[in-house]
């Protein structure tokens, strides 16, 4: 199995082998996964681990609907999960359909770079790669309710 093949088929890979791919995967080939038919199971397990990565002891009092929209759907469209974070937990909702309090939109490249510790969100946000609307405070700390393993 190439490197490749190991982060198109991501449900096999922990978050550490995971993070390690992405880190050492030409943006080429990370933006063919993103632009394959392996997308959406990419995303779907990406999204599925956000609760089990969540650090509670960080997030304090913080309840917030976090939407995400990872842009550069193969139909030219967006693919759209929303993060559900109150009473010390955070859940994956099936489908976005509470209003936001923190609503981020991101290219797939980059995306696969934030949530594999590779890129750094903020830097995005400041060069536009990273859109946030809402609550900028809860953006800016977004990284630390999550323990994102480094590549």
């Amino acid at each position: 199995m190439t490197d490749l093949d190991a982060l198109g088929d991501f449900t096999s890979v922990d978050p550490k082998q995971f993070a390690q791919l992405v880190k050492s995967a030409p943006d080429s080939k990370l933006a063919d996964i993103m632009n394959s038919p392996q997308r959406k199971t990419v995303l779907d397990a990406i999204f599925s681990r956000f609760p089990e990565l969540f650090r509670a002891d960080r997030a304090g009092s913080t309840n917030a609907i976090i939407h995400w929209s990872i842009t550069g759907a193969p139909d030219g469209g967006a693919d759209s999960y929303e993060l559900v974070i109150a009473d010390g937990a955070c859940t994956l909702s099936p489908s976005p359909e509470q209003d936001p309090k923190l609503a981020i939109t991101v290219g797939p490249v980059d995306f696969l770079k934030v949530v594999s510790g590779v890129g750094n969100p903020m830097m995005m946000f400041m060069t536009g790669k990273l859109k946030a609307k809402g609550d900028l405070g809860l953006a800016a700390n977004i990284a630390n309710l999550f323990d994102i393993p480094k590549g």
